[in-house]
C-alpha cells in the first residue's frame, strides 16, 4: 500500500479518511490486506495509536474486518452496497439529520436491548465488560471512547442472538459514528462529569442485561437515548 506522509499528522481523521477514499477509489479492493500498523504509522508519519484509532473507526463504520492475529482486511461487502441477504445497505446513509438517527436509535436499540436481555450469552457479558471497562480507562481520550461507544451499541445488538437486528445496527453504525461525535462535541466532553455520566448510563443497560430483565434493560436504553435527544434539541434551540 503506496501512502504519502500527512505533513503534519493531523490526528486519526485524516488518516481515516485517506484509506477511506483508497477503498471507494478501487485502489484498495475488496478483500485487500492493508499493511501492519507499525507499516501504516510509517507510512502516514503518525503514532501507532492514530493508525489504531483510524482503523477501528473504519471498523465500526463497515469499511474494514480486523481479525485479531490475522490483520485487517478491506470488507468484501462494503458499505452501501446492497444484497439479497443485506437490504438495508444504504438505509441509514441517506439522512444528515442526527434527529432522524436518533429516533431510529429510540425504536431500534430499545428493543435491541429488551431482547439481548433474555438471549445473551455468558461471552456476550464478557465482551460487553470489555468494552465498559475499556471507555473507563479512556474518559479523557474522546476519539477513542467515541469508537467504544460505537461498539457497546454494536455487541447488544449481537447479544440478541438475530443476525436481522445485527445487519440493521451495522448498517447504521456509520451515522451512529457521525451522530455520536457531534453529539459528543455538543455535551458529553463539555467537562469530565458528563463522560462519566454517560458511562454510568452505559452500566445501567448492561446490569439489566445481566441480571436478563427484558423490559428494564428496554427502558434503560430508552431513557439514555431520550437524554441524548435532549441535548440535541437544546442545541437546535440555542442555534435558532
Amino acid at each position: 500500500m503506496n501512502a504519502n506522509p500527512l505533513k503534519p499528522p493531523k490526528g486519526y481523521e485524516l488518516v481515516m479518511e485517506h484509506i477511506k477514499k483508497q477503498i471507494e477509489s478501487g485502489a484498495l479492493p475488496p478483500g485487500t490486506k492493508l499493511s501492519s500498523v507499525v507499516d501504516l504509522a510509517g507510512s502516514y508519519g503518525v503514532g501507532r495509536s492514530t493508525i489504531r484509532e483510524a482503523l477501528s473507526a473504519l471498523k465500526a463504520m463497515g469499511w474494514l474486518d480486523i481479525r485479531q492475529g490475522g490483520g485487517t482486511f478491506v470488507k468484501k461487502e462494503l458499505p452501501g452496497e446492497t444484497t439479497e441477504d443485506k437490504p438495508f445497505g444504504t438505509l441509514f446513509q441517506k439522512t444528515d439529520s442526527l434527529q432522524e438517527v436518533l429516533e431510529v436509535r429510540k425504536l431500534l436499540e430499545s428493543g435491541c436491548a429488551s431482547l439481548a436481555a433474555v438471549n445473551r450469552s455468558e461471552e456476550d457479558l464478557r465482551l460487553l465488560g470489555e468494552i465498559l471497562e475499556e471507555m473507563s480507562s479512556l474518559l479523557d481520550d474522546e476519539a477513542a471512547s467515541e469508537q467504544a461507544d460505537v461498539r457497546f451499541h454494536l455487541q447488544i445488538a449481537k447479544a440478541t442472538g438475530n443476525s436481522l437486528l445485527v445487519q440493521m445496527m451495522e448498517s447504521l453504525s456509520q451515522r451512529m459514528h457521525a451522530s455520536m461525535k457531534d453529539l459528543r462535541r455538543l455535551w458529553f466532553y463539555a467537562e469530565r462529569a458528563s463522560a462519566e455520566r454517560l458511562l454510568d448510563e452505559h452500566r445501567s443497560v448492561f446490569e439489566a442485561i445481566s441480571a436478563q430483565d427484558g423490559s428494564l434493560a428496554g427502558e434503560r436504553m430508552l431513557k439514555h437515548l431520550l437524554k441524548v435527544e435532549n441535548v440535541l434539541r437544546k442545541a437546535n434551540a440555542a442555534g435558532n
